[in-house]
């Protein structure tokens, strides 16, 4: 699948389907890990632009190291599962993606609607819904679902989270926190009601957290998480 051909097939594709001429940005969107280190498609990438295809181009990674080893090539953007749960991208992605001049586009910035704060050991998820299913990474890398966090041992860190900021609603301040990185370009929240866009738009406009709250998240995240969660991804 990964191939120059298929790559210059899926950007015509794109083109002719949005009846344009040029894509501004395009990703390769979570690969095998070996994809991000072939010559050969970001050598076609590389053409594709010379070609007036696309403007840029850039990568979806589940790994810090497939983002670092992509940063060999000359990439504008780069998609990161990046939250409260999350924190190992502050480690060395960030300061290359900052140095290189790479967008980041933080996503699953609410942890698969656990940083909502909203669920309880007693919420329950359709049959087809990937929280569901994929805890253990039955259908696709478990990083995806909960940000590989065990849905139990996620909970016990929301109730520290909503203690160390006095709300019941993360939401807002879990967005929030993901744009007080700089490296950050845009986050992607999803949304699944209109109300629920508005509310991801005003996150924006909070104030700033202060120091004593960003080191809460960190204490919280070495207090519950950086044993289980910092080693995989």
């Amino acid at each position: 699948m990964y191939t120059p051909a298929a790559v210059a097939g899926f950007i015509e594709d794109s083109l002719r389907r949005m009846r344009l001429e040029k894509l501004d940005l395009i990703l390769l969107h979570c690969p095998p890990t070996p994809v991000f280190g072939r010559d050969d498609i970001f050598a076609e990438l590389d053409r594709q632009k010379k070609l007036g295809k696309i403007a840029s181009y850039g990568v979806s990674i589940e790994k810090v190291q497939e983002g670092i080893q992509a940063m060999a090539y000359d990439i504008s953007a780069m998609e990161v599962i990046f939250n409260m749960f999350r924190l190992k991208p502050l480690d060395a992605l960030f300061p290359q993606a900052s140095q290189k001049g790479v967008g980041v586009i933080a996503r699953v910035p609410l942890a698969s609607g656990l940083l909502t704060g909203k669920y309880t050991k007693d919420t329950s998820f359709g049959p087809q819904d990937h929280r569901s299913y994929n805890r253990e990474g039955a259908a696709f890398d478990k990083g995806e679902t909960f940000s590989g966090v065990p849905y139990e041992l996620g909970l016990e860190a929301v109730e520290a989270l909503k203690k160390a900021f006095g709300t019941q609603d993360l939401a807002p301040i879990a967005i929030r926190w993901v744009l007080m990185h700089p490296e950050v370009s845009v986050v992607i929240p999803g949304a699944s009601r209109a109300s629920q866009v508005f509310d991801n738009v005003r996150a924006a406009e909070l104030p700033p957290l202060t120091d004593a709250q960003m080191q809460a998240v960190r204490d919280i995240y070495d207090r519950y998480l950086r044993e289980t969660i910092h080693p995989q991804w």
